[in-house]
């Protein structure tokens, strides 16, 4: 027992695993442990005690937390993409139907810029102001009443009951602007320039 007595002696320690099973088993072999069959129980039964603590206290926990750990950030990170996109779609949802933004502009700005637009081949840019242009000169001309947020749709139903001959110019002009803006479809020369003649033909030029 003079080992177990050192060490109850000394100050407490923090032995290795290794350590701690070399020295039960040093002290074990000592003459008074004279029984063959009674010493290799007791080894077996510290070696798998030993073994059994190390592992439950020292790798079990660590790893149970790093599971844990990334089960939460899985699960954050799921959570955060979730609410970004719910973020996004509301906003989405609020834009979409802005034909008319803050913007203070008139028709004929509007109309200015698609030219200019089309003129440098940015075809896509000349379709939504073309057709903004469209709806801000009938707001202008009295023929629709300012609705800040109405939809592509909400405004061609509106110039289609002003100007019923038009109804599949103006329906073309509404769907190609959401394509355009908001599906980021390209748009053609000859798409543009239709819905620039919409917003000619809808004053008589």
């Amino acid at each position: 027992m003079r080992a177990l007595l050192a060490l109850v002696a000394d100050p407490p320690l923090d032995p290795s695993p290794d350590d701690a099973r070399s020295l039960l088993r040093r002290e074990l072999v000592h003459p008074e442990y004279h029984d063959r069959n009674l010493l290799e129980q007791v080894l077996d039964r510290v070696d798998r005690f030993v073994s059994d603590s190390i592992d439950a206290a020292s790798h079990a926990p660590p790893l149970s937390t790093f599971a844990a750990m990334v089960v939460f950030l899985l699960l954050a990170v799921g959570l955060v993409w979730l609410l970004s996109k719910a973020r996004r779609t509301a906003r989405a949802a609020r834009v979409r139907g802005a034909v008319l933004t803050d913007e203070r502009v008139t028709a004929d700005e509007l109309r200015a810029r698609a030219d200019r637009a089309l003129a440098e081949g940015r075809h896509g840019d000349a379709v939504v102001d073309g057709f903004r242009a469209v709806a801000v000169r009938q707001i202008e001309r009295g023929a629709l009443d300012d609705l800040p947020g109405a939809t592509a749709h909400e405004v061609a139903a509106a110039l289609a009951a002003v100007h019923p001959g038009r109804r599949e110019q103006v329906d073309r002009s509404a769907a190609l602007f959401d394509a355009v803006l908001y599906g980021d479809r390209p748009a053609s020369p000859a798409q543009a320039a239709e819905v620039l003649g919409l917003d000619d033909a809808l004053v008589g030029r």
